[in-house]
């Protein structure tokens, strides 16, 4: 079967690539490590889709994804080089109340400055301040799950896949309008972070606590032009498109030039991370054509129909595939099963925030959801910061998310009918 006019093999190379991003880091982690190996594979999933765009004279699809594609990465990488640009040392008192503001800091600055954003900026304060601390284990975890994924769902800024739907058509204002869902899984987690740390707390030897307590030192921000810089990237993302792109390049080349050596040092700066999303995603925006356009053409036939299904189904795929081509696909699906007056983008208001929120939040399911969530595992672990395995992880986050799954999936069954 073919949808749109595209031929059936056309619908395999994105999802091939999804699953490649998902697998091949685990099953040939030092092959994936190495940059050839990744142009190696997203060429050959892009490439096919490409020469068929060319050879059918689909210059529209075309230059659709290469435009996206370019203001995706532009936005990102502003996002990515300011906020590298910004250190914030200090070490003080780990009592619990100081943890949940830490983490609360963490899931606020996450909408702005993005979820790897945040979680770069605010990890190494958390490890800091509880260093002296023995029980600390849930740490990280709950800052993985606020900061690293719910944290961002407030603007497009906040996480890749509303930047995707911001690119897409969605309005840059609209997701705020997720602030409910925002606050309950943040509340949430801040509440439940603040009973368990109370009684680790309680249980800490009077040695360690005499300890944190003396080795107290001052907060201090340096970097301080980068904040500039960062507030400077959401009127640069209102602007028309071509403007836009150009405002993100000089934010990031200005922060680049303004930015000491010595902080990017303090920071572990480098730009091998967004040089592998920069490839990924050419490879993911090369390929999305076909299957945005069968999903969109044979919706009414799938399985997936309502608010709540598209919720669970992009979430529980989110949790163990890249969650902004699950957003992508998902929300195709939304946009085909959409009719009628409000649409946004083409799609139910209900039906994208479920998208939306599934996409964006049950990234927290596992280590491979979302990208902060290894680089804040690797940070703790090179601090000697105890993380939980990979099982025990995803069984902790499942469980800790469900009571602001089910309230999600009521007030989506409502809506559904």
């Amino acid at each position: 079967m073919s949808s749109e006019g595209f031929p059936t093999w056309a619908m395999v190379p994105f999802p091939a690539l999804v699953l490649a991003i998902a697998a091949l880091p685990i099953v040939a982690g030092h092959a994936w490590e190495k940059r050839w190996f990744q142009v190696l594979v997203v060429g050959a999933c892009a490439f096919p889709v490409l020469g068929l765009l060319v050879a059918t004279a689909r210059t529209h699809e075309l230059v659709e994804a290469t435009t996206s594609y370019l203001s995706f990465v532009a936005t990102l990488g502003a996002l990515y080089i300011t906020s590298g640009g910004i250190h914030i040392a200090g070490d003080i008192e780990a009592k619990p109340s100081t943890n949940v503001a830490l983490v609360a800091i963490g899931a606020l600055l996450a909408s702005l400055v993005g979820t790897t954003g945040a979680s770069m900026l605010m990890i190494r304060p958390l490890l800091r301040t509880n260093r002296q601390r023995e029980n600390r284990a849930h740490l990280v975890p709950f800052f993985i799950l606020a900061v690293a994924n719910a944290g961002g769902l407030l603007t497009p800024l906040g996480d890749p896949p509303l930047l995707v739907g911001y690119i897409g058509g969605v309005p840059f204002f609209w997701t705020l309008r997720l602030f409910p869902a925002w606050l309950l899984y943040v509340g949430s987690f801040a509440i439940a972070l603040y009973v368990i740390d109370r009684r680790a707390y309680a249980r800490e030897p009077p040695a360690a606590i005499a300890r944190d307590r003396t080795e107290v030192v001052p907060i201090k921000v340096t970097g301080r032009i980068n904040i500039a810089l960062m507030l400077g990237i959401v009127p640069a993302a209102l602007l028309p498109l071509g403007y836009r792109e150009v405002a993100m390049v000089a934010i990031a080349a200005t922060s680049l030039r303004l930015t000491p050596r010595a902080l990017h040092e303090a920071n572990g700066f480098s730009f091998a991370p967004i040089i592998d999303v920069a490839l990924i995603f050419a490879g993911l925006f090369a390929s999305l054509g076909p299957i945005e356009a069968a999903l969109a053409t044979n919706a009414s036939s799938l399985p997936v129909q309502k608010g709540w299904q598209l919720f669970w189904a992009s979430g529980l795929l989110s949790s163990v595939l890249d969650n902004a081509p699950t957003y992508t696909a998902f929300a195709a699906l939304a946009k085909g099963l959409s009719s009628g007056p409000g649409l946004i983008a083409g799609i139910a208001p209900y039906k994208l925030a479920a998208v939306s929120i599934g996409s964006v939040v049950m990234g927290a399911t596992t280590y491979i959801g979302n990208g902060p969530n290894l680089m804040v595992k690797a940070i703790a672990e090179r601090e000697r910061f105890p993380t939980p395995t990979f099982v025990r992880y995803a069984i902790f986050a499942f469980i800790a998310m469900i009571p602001a799954h089910v309230v999600t999936t009521v007030v989506l069954v409502l809506l559904d009918r």
